[in-house]
């Protein structure tokens, strides 16, 4: 990953070397009330390291790049692009604990597609990072209008939070729904019901 990650209002911040990682890992298993040098522990600090490295990926990748090679020859294609059900995991950025998931993306083309891998690695790019949910699926949707200008864009996110089911009020099942709609979707309320009809209608609130 590289040196420097951005921070509040795009600052760069200096990335913490490996050790001091692995250094605060010890300290909060000591925190937790056992010995970082146990058999069963004394790997955990890297480990733990290496899983965040792979946890919050999303911070080392730019996502308009990712974008950024789209195609205009589409042969008069005008319909609904649609991918649903994107796997995605990411990280509460109040607790760190996991939020696991599905998305689903749409977007009525004006001139340009993109190839569909492309969506889904956007969706994992923000996935991966200190999140809201409420968040992710704005920046989703307005990176995906901003680079390919198309006539509308449409980002629906339904996710589970650890940090409510297992801390704090401990309620299992209950699943968060979130949507961004922008441009045809947002104005054409046949638009968005056909959208939301395609993904299955996570929200049926959604079509006001």
């Amino acid at each position: 990953m590289p040196g420097a990650v951005q921070g509040h209002r795009d600052a760069p911040l200096t990335r913490p070397t490996k050790a001091e990682a692995e250094a605060a890992v010890r300290t909060l298993i000591r925190w937790a009330g056992d010995d970082p040098d146990r058999e069963g522990l004394v790997g955990t600090p890297d480990r733990v390291v290496r899983s965040y490295e792979e946890f919050y990926a999303g911070y080392a990748v730019d996502p308009v790049e990712l974008l950024a090679r789209t195609f205009e020859e589409t042969d008069g294609y005008d319909e609904m692009v649609v991918l649903k059900g994107i796997r995605l995991e990411s990280y509460c950025e109040h607790h760190m604990v996991p939020i696991i998931g599905k998305a689903h993306v749409a977007y009525l083309p004006r001139n340009r597609v993109v190839g569909i891998s492309k969506l889904a690695r956007v969706v994992e790019v923000y996935a991966k990072r200190l999140q809201i949910q409420e968040k992710m699926t704005s920046q989703i949707a307005n990176t995906i209008e901003e680079v390919l200008e198309p006539l509308g864009v449409a980002v629906v996110i339904e996710a589970t939070h650890q940090c409510m089911t297992t801390r704090g009020i401990h309620k299992p099942g209950v699943t968060m729904v979130t949507s961004r709609m922008l441009g045809a979707f947002r104005e054409d309320p046949k638009t968005r019901r056909e959208f939301l009809a395609m993904i299955g209608n996570p929200a049926s609130s959604m079509e006001g």
